[in-house]
């Protein structure tokens, strides 16, 4: 009896202590008293101490490659490197016993119009061995092609023809330079900023041809009014109505005898 009634009051919030039950609080989801904040890294000095230092070694190391190295969010270090350095520098931080930056997590790109090299090239790396990240950053413009990677890291193969085909970026030396998102044929590069969102061509299923053709895009006058209130709004079926105006009825005049 006294096990099952212990085993009752357990199941209903309680904790049994000896013989008696002591209520514990109701915890709800989402109610906290501690004020949430906002998820900051904390700054640490001893590691970007190591971060600084490694960085002066690799340009140290590289001085006809690397034009900059710095740290920032605090424990995030990058280099800034030549585009004729991206074989050298990228193997060096692969094979070099203090670095060991053996996978490459990401490659992508970042398009500023405005520069004279408008697109910046960038190379995010893992060392499993130390727990350590690194950013390595280049530039190029449309015309000049940059050294492919797949040579130094397999893993680049997809992720620069990714950038091939979203920023137009060539590299030079790759295996399989294709575009890898879009369709065959396909002409630009969506994520350049003078590429425009609607595109410059649709498809659309032929019943005549019995195939899928591509034609010059063509927007209905309706879609070219933006009055930037609403995006329904933008669709005359979702406008409201126009108030309708009403006569009223003027005063009755009477007959002339």
């Amino acid at each position: 009896m006294l096990v099952g009634a212990a085993l009752r009051v357990a199941r209903a919030g309680l904790r049994v202590t000896g013989c008696r039950a002591v209520l514990l609080p109701a915890r709800f989801e989402g109610s906290s008293t501690t004020e949430t904040q906002p998820t900051v890294r904390p700054k640490d000095e001893v590691t970007q101490k190591h971060l600084c230092a490694f960085g002066e070694y690799v340009a140290e190391i590289l001085p006809k490659y690397v034009h900059q190295v710095q740290v920032t969010c605090f424990n995030e270090l990058e280099i800034l490197i030549h585009p004729d350095g991206i074989i050298p520098v990228l193997t060096f931080l692969r094979d070099h016993t203090t670095a060991q930056f053996k996978s490459l997590v990401d490659l992508t790109a970042v398009d500023v119009p405005t520069r004279q090299n408008r697109f910046e090239i960038v190379y995010n790396l893992l060392s499993l061995r130390f727990n350590s990240r690194i950013r390595v950053k280049t530039y190029t413009d449309e015309l000049t092609p940059i050294d492919s990677l797949v040579p130094v890291h397999k893993a680049a193969n997809w992720y620069e023809r990714e950038v091939w085909d979203m920023f137009g970026v060539f590299f030079a030396n790759h295996p399989d330079m294709r575009r890898i998102l879009t369709d065959y044929g396909f002409e630009g590069h969506p994520f350049r900023k003078d590429f425009p969102l609607s595109g410059y061509v649709e498809v659309r299923y032929d019943d005549e041809v019995k195939r899928v053709v591509a034609e010059p895009i063509e927007l209905a006058q309706e879609f070219r009014k933006f009055d930037l209130n609403s995006p329904w709004e933008t669709f005359p079926a979702y406008r409201s109505a126009p108030e309708t105006l009403k006569i009223e009825a003027g005063e009755k005049k009477e007959d002339a005898k």
